[in-house]
């Protein structure tokens, strides 16, 4: 009987945890910010194009949110996190990787440990938010999903013995890198569209969310943003300079482009990357992504925001030892527009999952991968299939989060956001139904 009763205290506390997380900021005038921040340090690197820092800041009824978009592969901040809500009131901050794999540093190519620039990028970073809380402005916001024919396959491929192997490895059927471009799935198709306003209905600020890898030029020894950085690029010119575009990857853990360049063997190989391959799918998203953000606009003077962090607790997959607390933010703006914003590298059948589900509520989902809100990065997170076929992400490495992490991920960001919208009941139900009559019976009476 006590251990009941501890049971149920224990579950009591856990739902105040997660309604006392919950900031509702509830209708009113939308006042929206945004800044655009080059972070490509001074160094002796070779430089193909600059990485920057992109920022949204969304304020209601003083209840501030914050995006920031970089181009970097992966990118966690305490520090950031803690001065801008201390110095420009955000409420709640989300860093949203790139994932691009040509980032700065001194090692010359992406994912060295100990970068030199984290100092720089934090500092640049900052700044971006503070321009943006500088700059507000009354704003309006619409959004819509594109599906389009796909940049990206699935690198996992299935392989005769019934595992997955990475695409980057040849068999007797397949060859290396998939170079005759053959779509293995799944993939989502879909390009989603964020547009910020002002009140005479200008654009000023696109976000654009889209699930693929941006490793299109990996190992070319030279500093790029990718083709995240060309769509980016074009969307503003669309526009004559006048938006502001964040790329907000999605659950791209396992797509690979279909367009991708050979790789270099060093910083000393005389082979030169070929960056048309880049350009050419940033232009491609670009396209569709200007041409959905032309056909959206905002309406009404009123906006509603309502978001939600929550953190779980996993452990590790073969290193049970392993603890990690993954940090989630849930917000629905205008009853509509469902953001689920997770840190680490999602796989995209996780994301097709949260779309549908939502999809099957009536309202518009957008998952928001590589976004760190705080907590621990969780690295690869693989759906519970993927990890039993394996491969590069899946089944490969000690720190592995443990299988259904990711199932738990999206359940939880489906019950926040049924929280958020007020139908999951925080007592037994039913609760303000009324009944009418069990029986209801109507005469007829032949014409006469």
């Amino acid at each position: 009987m006590k251990k009941k009763k501890k049971l149920i205290s224990g579950l009591l506390i856990c739902l105040l945890i997660i309604f006392a997380n919950a900031a509702i900021a509830g209708d009113g005038k939308l006042l929206a910010g945004t800044s655009k921040v080059n972070i490509t340090p001074n160094s002796d690197e070779p430089l193909h194009d600059s990485v920057y820092a992109r920022s949204l800041v969304l304020d209601l009824n003083g209840q501030r949110l914050a995006f920031v978009s970089v181009d970097l592969a992966v990118f966690t901040s305490d520090r950031v996190e803690r001065i801008c809500k201390e110095k420009f009131g955000i409420s709640q901050l989300m860093l949203c990787s790139s994932h691009t794999h040509s980032e700065p540093q001194k090692a010359g190519r992406s994912f060295a440990k100990n970068n030199p620039y984290v100092s720089f990028y934090e500092d640049q970073i900052i700044y971006a938010v503070e321009i943006a809380v500088k700059n507000l402005f009354p704003a309006r916001i619409a959004a819509g999903r594109r599906t389009f024919p796909q940049l990206g396959f699935n690198r996992l491929v299935i392989r005769d013995d019934g595992h997955a192997r990475e695409s980057w490895f040849s068999d007797d059927h397949y060859t290396c890198e998939n170079p005759e471009r053959i779509p293995f799935g799944p993939v989502d198709p879909e390009v989603g569209v964020i547009r910020i306003e002002d009140m005479q209905g200008n654009p000023r600020v696109i976000i654009m969310n889209y699930a693929c890898h941006a490793d299109i030029v990996c190992n070319n020894y030279e500093i790029s943003a990718d083709y995240p950085g060309v769509a980016c690029r074009k969307v503003e010119e669309a526009f004559s300079g006048k938006v502001n575009c964040l790329f907000i990857q999605g659950a791209g853990g396992n797509i690979e482009s279909l367009q991708i360049s050979s790789r270099r063997s060093g910083p000393d190989d005389h082979f030169k990357t070929d960056y048309a391959p880049m350009e050419r799918t940033g232009e491609l998203l670009a396209y569709e992504t200007i041409k959905l953000a032309k056909s959206l606009s905002g309406s009404g003077e009123q906006t509603d925001i309502r978001f939600m962090n929550d953190s779980m607790r996993f452990s590790g997959r073969f290193d049970t030892s392993l603890t990690m607390k993954v940090y989630l933010v849930t917000i629905l703006i205008n009853h509509d527009i469902v953001i689920a914003a997770c840190p680490g590298e999602l796989f995209v059948q996780l994301q097709l999952e949260w779309k549908n589900k939502v999809e099957l509520a009536s309202a518009n989902p957008f998952l928001f991968g590589y976004a760190w809100s705080g907590g621990q990065w969780p690295g690869y997170i693989a759906d519970v299939r993927s990890a039993a076929l394996g491969g590069f992400g899946a089944d490969q490495g000690l720190k592995l989060i443990e299988v259904g992490a990711g199932e738990a991920i999206v359940t939880r960001q489906l019950q926040n956001y049924y929280r958020l919208n007020g139908l999951m009941r925080d007592k037994p139900g039913p609760s303000g139904f009324k009944p009418g009559h069990q029986w209801v019976i109507k005469a007829f009476q032949d014409e006469k």
